[in-house]
């Protein structure tokens, strides 16, 4: 560190190394897990997931950016008239998702951080994502980010599990997620409705699936 750095700046330098290790942390445990990861709620995925994904993306068209894209489960849910740009900050993740994609000319998938999207203002006609803001560590300012690249004309739809209102449920949830955190650095407890609202988005629609509110899809407007 520099001896003319101010206080100031020193203070911005520490956030940014534990900002660093904390997304670092996140990326080894997804790159560990990669392997295995659809494996971890296929109940889940084949029950509901699976139904919800089709429902909500088969309609799309126009350039979509898809944050958080994992191991691609979504891809096969996009029509032709969708042109699919998917984003992932693990390179394991993102070589499950490259298989799906082999064959789909409509995609293109890259390494890159929710929170500091490469991408110019008003450059996507949808932003999605699907059970992504539990595991990003400033989910708010990644989603002023998704916020920021969507056309005044688009609109962003969130699958998304949250803290629920529910105080049996809410209970089972606190007990669970300091596992679930310690293996994949997914944070199931986060208030993700209010972060949406947070970041600036007008919500449109937000819809209760299963288990009284824990999984939620919402539609928002920048």
């Amino acid at each position: 560190m520099s001896k003319n750095c101010t206080g100031a700046c020193r203070l911005v330098l520490r956030a940014d190394e534990k900002r660093y290790l904390i997304v670092m942390s996140v990326v080894s445990k997804y790159n560990r897990i990669a392997p295995v990861y659809e494996l971890i709620d296929l109940p889940l995925e084949l029950l509901f997931f699976r139904r919800w994904r089709e429902e909500a993306l088969s309609c799309l068209s126009g350039k979509v950016l898809e944050v958080g894209i994992g191991t691609g489960r979504n891809l096969k849910h996009y029509s032709l008239r969708c042109s699919v740009t998917g984003i992932d900050y693990s390179e394991k993740m993102l070589e499950k998702a490259r298989k799906k994609a082999t064959d789909m000319n409509n995609v293109t998938l890259i390494l890159m951080d929710a929170e500091n999207l490469e991408f110019p203002d008003n450059s996507f006609d949808y932003v999605v994502i699907t059970f992504v803001l539990c595991s990003i560590p400033d989910p708010v300012k990644a989603l002023k980010e998704m916020r920021r690249v969507l056309k005044p004309s688009g609109e962003m739809i969130a699958i998304e599990y949250v803290r629920s209102n529910n105080r049996l449920i809410a209970c089972f949830e606190d007990l669970v997620n300091p596992v679930i955190c310690s293996l994949s650095g997914d944070n199931m407890n986060r208030k993700s409705i209010e972060n949406i609202r947070t970041a600036g988005f007008t919500i449109r629609e937000v819809e209760d699936l299963i288990y009284e509110d824990f999984f939620k899809k919402a539609r928002a407007k920048p």
